[in-house]
């Protein structure tokens, strides 16, 4: 039996939608259904490994979590990676298929939409309902004729479609009203109601627009979903605000805004650490004094280092290093300490070399393979900002192009599984004090060891007695805390009827 879909679409760009699937991924698993996401086009840099190898967007992942299921390419089997100079890397089916100029992209979506469909076939030969996400708006004109992830992939799969607007970028109802208005007559059938979400204040005020908005469109509205703050879901793409202000902070973390930051989320376990301000750093002159700074992952190294430069941040990041101040480089962070970059192949530019920040003994040499595992590490790290943690083992994984070496490089980790396979390979590079480290392992603070150890070791540094107990996030926890608002917050006998999968009595 085929399974059951139900989709949701937006009136832009980060109205919800990721979250909302996600939370009724959680909702059907509650129900006693087996779920599963699906997205057939992501844009974004911010990316997993699952356990084969495949890269795949971060928030299918998030979506794949909160349905209790493994993450698999089919859930998302187009992700874009924008990069320098308006082209994107097309990673098809978990892998780098090609990258082509903004421009000619759509020249390629007769072939990627078979692929999206087989994706989606095969989820709904093993689900009782598939969640599908749309992406930025069904509205967008210019982009209708050759789009492969919103009204098309709605048609292909007949699915009821929920439009969702967010009330908290204000006008909400001509979001919604002109979405309609934009969308042809075969398009139109398939919206079936409304949500808003990110409602601040008292529902009794919005009441008459909600009843004017049915009267408009003779649709209902679902839900009014509330605007929350206390929920922890890792974010699609980009980077989140500064830590809001503590009432304690002891520590200051520095993490720099690169223009293709990809990532991001792996700063996040550090945000919610009691105690502890991040920043992310755009320009030279918000540096400040931190206690340590991070420099992360990117799509395109080499630009983003010319970035750095000409804005004057990589000369504070040597100048605060220089005077004791731990720095840490993940990925393309790593490459940009070492002393030079050699792109013989012309990968991401038409420089055969260009020159690191030279803070690390290392040079990166670019191939034309990608690297995509999950590790499993230990860490080899004896002083410094890791001192303490020699020896004990670490989980992430690597999505990187290319080598970095030393001749007498000491290593920030030792790895010794690469997905399902024993490994004996050195990771990253580390100074002799311990202070300066590179790695190419994401996910490092998602482990609670690297974050107390990191922790406490800062405080030594600056003199601070401190018992560092690191804050453990219960991701099943926050998944039913989203359930539960949601649920309660739009009606779900509605969606049981739209979507027509049978309702089971709840235990």
């Amino acid at each position: 039996m085929i399974a059951k879909v139900l989709m949701i679409q937006g009136t832009g760009s980060s109205v919800g939608k990721s979250v909302l699937v996600a939370a009724l991924c959680r909702i059907f698993r509650q129900d006693g259904f087996s779920v599963a996401p699906y997205k057939s086009q992501n844009m974004s840099l911010n990316s997993y490994v699952t356990r084969d190898g495949g890269e795949m967007g971060r928030a299918q992942v998030v979506q794949a979590e909160a349905a209790g299921i493994e993450p698999s390419v089919d859930m998302n089997p187009i992700l874009l990676k924008p990069e320098a100079d308006a082209k994107s890397q097309v990673v098809l089916m978990g892998k780098p298929a090609m990258t082509v100029p903004a421009g000619e992209y759509y020249l390629q979506t007769p072939e990627l939409l078979h692929a999206a469909e087989e994706s989606l076939n095969r989820l709904r030969s093993q689900y009782d309902i598939v969640v599908i996400e749309g992406a930025g708006s069904p509205a967008e004109i210019n982009l209708k004729r050759c789009e492969i992830v919103n009204m098309r992939i709605a048609r292909l799969a007949d699915a009821p479609v929920l439009l969702v607007g967010d009330i908290d970028k204000g006008g909400v109802f001509a979001q919604l009203v002109g979405t309609l208005a934009l969308l042809d007559d075969d398009e139109r059938r398939y919206i079936k109601g409304f949500i808003i979400n990110k409602f601040r204040g008292d529902i009794a005020l919005l009441q008459p627009g909600l009843d004017e908005l049915e009267s408009i469109t003779s649709l209902p509205v679902m839900g009014v979903i509330p605007y929350y703050h206390d929920i922890f879901i890792d974010e699609e793409d980009s980077v989140r605000r500064d830590t809001p202000s503590k009432a304690t902070t002891d520590v200051d973390i520095a993490v720099i805004h690169l223009p293709h930051i990809s990532n991001s989320t792996d700063f996040e376990p550090l945000q919610r650490e009691q105690g502890v301000t991040v920043h992310y750093i755009r320009h030279a002159k918000d540096m400040g004094h931190p206690d340590a700074i991070i420099l992360p992952g990117s799509k395109s190294t080499t630009s983003d280092l010319a970035h750095i430069r000409n804005t004057g941040i990589a000369d504070a990041i040597v100048r605060i290093t220089r005077s004791g101040v731990p720095v840490i480089g993940i990925c393309a962070g790593f490459q940009m300490l070492g002393k030079s970059i050699n792109d013989p192949s012309h990968t991401e530019s038409d420089c055969d070399s260009v020159a690191g920040l030279g803070l690390l003994d290392v040079v990166t040499t670019f191939a034309k393979r990608k690297t995509t595992w999950q590790v499993r590490a230990v860490c080899a790290c004896r002083r410094g900002i890791l001192g303490g943690m020699n020896g004990e083992e670490v989980s992430g994984y690597e999505i990187h192009i290319g080598q970095t070496l030393g001749d007498n490089l000491s290593p920030a980790f030792r790895i010794t599984r690469r997905g399902d396979r024993k490994s004996h390979q050195l990771d990253g590079a580390v100074s002799e004090d311990g202070n300066i480290m590179g790695t190419y392992i994401h996910g490092l603070f998602e482990n609670a060891s690297i974050r107390r150890c990191l922790l406490s070791n800062l405080h030594k540094m600056k003199g601070v007695d401190c018992e560092t107990q690191p804050f453990v996030l219960s991701k099943d926890s926050e998944y039913d805390k989203l359930a539960a608002l949601v649920r309660g917050s739009i009606n779900m006998d509605l969606i049981y009827k739209i979507s027509g999968l049978k309702r089971k009595k709840r235990r």
